[in-house]
């Protein structure tokens, strides 16, 4: 039951099964635009030695970005996208919709998780330097009143996310995984202004654990066990974008 009354549960006896897939943010802006009007791609389901390789082709008109804040430039998001392929586990998930009338129904159970990346080409880290440099811009500005402020503001001497956060972090005993996406922005950004950091650096920049930081750190990184630069992470040669350091006569 719910607050809405009986939920319904037709689909139920149908055994649908559905898939749950996280995809890029950019790819779900990108299939807003098609407002519900025609289709937004295609899905490729094959196989390959047995096991099954799923990947989504954007459709052409839809892999345009007109302007990215201030920057004028066409960019151009990828089109292929391969997915990860996940078990469900030991969870039970079910999806919901809200009918018409205002009820809610079962649409299926998840029997299938996956997660839709990006190639990692030239247009695809082109738009993620460009989303870097955005989301590094400063959110403050000055600006002159006319009038004085007559409105009263308490500070707050700890936030309620604050608080959340180091509960969740005091009951689970260690820190906080954050989203993958959210690291992967934290670690390239970190990598913009220098080529190579130790794992306890990386930990500080990005308050990850260390076991989740070297899963992902393995997807997009090399560690270094010899040279001048032992026991350090450097980015992959297809993720390497670095600030050009001015050289002096």
């Amino acid at each position: 039951m719910s607050d809405r009354g009986e939920v319904d549960l037709t689909r139920a006896k149908q055994n649908t099964g559905v898939w749950l897939v996280k995809v890029p943010k950019y790819l779900s802006q990108q299939w807003a635009k098609a407002g519900g009007r025609g289709e937004v791609g295609k899905l490729r389901i094959g196989k390959n030695q047995g096991k099954a390789e799923v990947s989504f082709t954007l459709n052409e008109e839809l892999t345009t970005i007109d302007t990215i804040g201030e920057k004028s430039s066409v960019v151009r998001v990828p089109r292929e996208h391969p997915f990860t392929m996940q078990s469900v586990g030991g969870q039970i998930l079910a999806v919901f919709t809200e009918t018409p009338s205002d009820k809610i129904a079962l649409e299926g159970v998840v029997v299938q998780r996956a997660e839709c990346r990006p190639a990692a080409n030239e247009n695809y880290m082109r738009l993620k330097r460009l989303q870097i440099e955005e989301s590094s811009k400063p959110h403050r500005f000055s600006q002159q009143l006319d009038k004085a402020v007559t409105s009263n503001y308490k500070p707050v001497a700890n936030h309620a996310n604050n608080v959340d956060y180091e509960r969740r972090k005091k009951e689970e005993g260690k820190r906080a995984r954050a989203d993958k996406q959210q690291v992967l922005d934290m670690l390239f950004s970190a990598f913009e202004k220098h080529q190579y950091y130790n794992i306890k650096d990386l930990v500080d920049i990005t308050k990850q654990p260390v076991i989740y930081l070297k899963e992902i750190l393995r997807d997009i990184g090399i560690y270094n066990v010899k040279g001048t630069h032992k026991n350090t992470w450097e980015l992959r040669p297809e993720y390497r974008h670095y600030q050009v350091e001015e050289k002096s006569d």
